[in-house]
């Protein structure tokens, strides 16, 4: 697999921090992801492809309010995935491969959902991942991203601060700014929310169709 000097960087951070990861993010890694599972409204016979999917903590939500789901669970870190692979043993209908965002292992039109969680502002090239995001999904299927968002001020300061303490760190966006994204990209947004919880974490959700 090539990687990029940034897909280097974030898969070598990542796997430094695979062993760690699920107990020092605990309460941020539940409180973002109930969020997003509200927000989501997933139904249970579809297809969903979890991008960035890390420790597995998604598709274990997922897989424990219906074992059935069809979940397919990608990342450039193999430490994270060996963790993941391990936490959902016990799904035979899960499958998760060490991947590229920008050159996903997938034929056209693979999937109904397309999820990536807390991941967004590590990317690159952004239009590149949404160009490939655009070319797995079906034609009917949906785009759900959950990200920092710019327009509060603690995470205006942990954009600055993370550009100059991480390499692989790339940028947050305003909710105006995803939106644009996805529109370049060939989407129509049809549903946006902003949540703020603890002191200092505020994110913001986002779903689009193809146009």
């Amino acid at each position: 697999m090539q990687l990029s000097r940034n897909e280097t960087a974030a898969r070598k951070e990542y796997n430094r921090l695979a062993p760690i990861y699920d107990l020092r993010w605990h309460n941020y890694i539940n409180k973002s992801l109930s969020f997003l599972i509200d927000f989501a409204e997933i139904p249970s016979q579809i297809s969903i492809l979890d991008l960035a999917c890390g420790t597995g903590e998604l598709a274990k939500l997922l897989l424990t309010n219906n074992p059935q789901q069809q979940i397919t669970g990608v990342d450039i870190s193999d430490a994270m995935l060996a963790i993941a692979k391990n936490k959902l043993q016990v799904y035979p209908n899960i499958k998760l491969h060490n991947a590229s965002v920008i050159s996903l292992p997938y034929n056209s039109e693979s999937f109904d959902l397309v999820v990536c969680a807390n991941a967004f502002h590590y990317f690159e090239f952004p239009q590149l991942v949404l160009t490939e995001i655009q070319r797995v999904i079906k034609p009917d299927g949906r785009v759900i991203i959950l990200d920092w968002c710019r327009d509060y001020i603690f995470s205006k300061i942990f954009d600055r601060l993370f550009k100059t303490i991480d390499p692989a760190y790339q940028q947050c966006y305003t909710q105006t700014e995803l939106n644009q994204l996805l529109v370049a990209a060939g989407f129509d947004v049809i549903k946006n929310n902003k949540v703020h919880f603890g002191i200092i974490w505020e994110l913001m959700a986002v779903e689009a169709i193809l146009n």
